[in-house]
């Protein structure tokens, strides 16, 4: 029987929902939280290793994981570099979206500061950011597009997130992808030689759209594709078989 490790907390909002998917298929599934030590032997005994997280324990699995031969659902170095701001932006522009300009001179009017990495947190106000990106969204909404690839072709769904609430506006709601911001968002996957991806956009004061960050641990929330995400870990275990 193939075996799945997760690594993430049992109320996964995405994962949890897919282990059960998955157990129901028939796949023996071993939950394992963050906080918790996943140890070698855990690995070896996995046919495939998913991380619902960029927590330290979840990138020592994975990095083990990819260096012996267990297959995994967005590995070390996708995960690592997608979770990178600069390199995603630089990712990003390499497959023809339009990003933000980045300083590395100090903080100036229209721009924000950026963090290397995604599990940092927020620079304070008595502290220097590395960089400087700027601010190109004039509306409170992002335009998140979620990938994920089940082995055969690449999904794609696009969900509206609104950051700023106004009276009765939902805060998440499903909208019609477009095909170019589509198409950048597939050559990103590919490019890492990932399995899934989330890219948000916004749109610019002359009405383009600038992609601004993306995440390798996507959530999918809103995008109702649970089914797909468990399509694409249980194809894992078909490679090589």
């Amino acid at each position: 029987m193939d075996s799945i490790g997760f690594v993430c907390d049992p109320d996964h909002p995405l994962l949890g929902p897919v282990a059960e998917r998955l157990a129901a298929r028939g796949f023996e599934v071993a939950l394992h939280r963050p906080t918790d030590p996943v140890t070698p032997s855990d690995v070896d005994a996995l046919s495939a290793l998913v991380a619902g997280e960029r927590h330290p324990t979840a990138l020592a699995a994975l990095r083990y994981a990819d260096a012996n031969g267990v297959q995994t659902w967005n590995g070390f170095g996708a995960t690592v570099a997608l979770s990178a701001r600069l390199v995603t932006l630089s990712a990003l522009d390499a497959v023809g979206s339009r990003v933000p300009e980045v300083r590395f001179d100090g903080p100036a009017d229209g721009y924000a500061p950026g963090r290397q990495y995604a599990w940092e947190g927020p620079a304070t106000l008595d502290a220097s950011a590395p960089f400087y990106v700027e601010r190109v969204g004039i509306e409170p909404v992002d335009h998140r597009y979620y990938a994920v690839d089940d082995g055969r072709e690449t999904h794609m769904r696009a969900v509206e997130v609104r950051t700023e609430l106004a009276d009765d506006d939902a805060v998440l709601q499903r909208t019609d992808v477009d095909v170019s911001l589509a198409a950048s968002v597939r050559e990103l996957l590919d490019r890492f030689d990932a399995r899934a991806v989330a890219v948000d956009f916004t749109r610019g004061e002359d009405g383009a759209f600038y992609a601004v960050r993306a995440t390798p641990t996507p959530t999918f929330t809103g995008a109702g594709m649970d089914r797909r995400v468990a399509d694409s870990i249980a194809s894992l275990t078909t490679i090589g078989a």
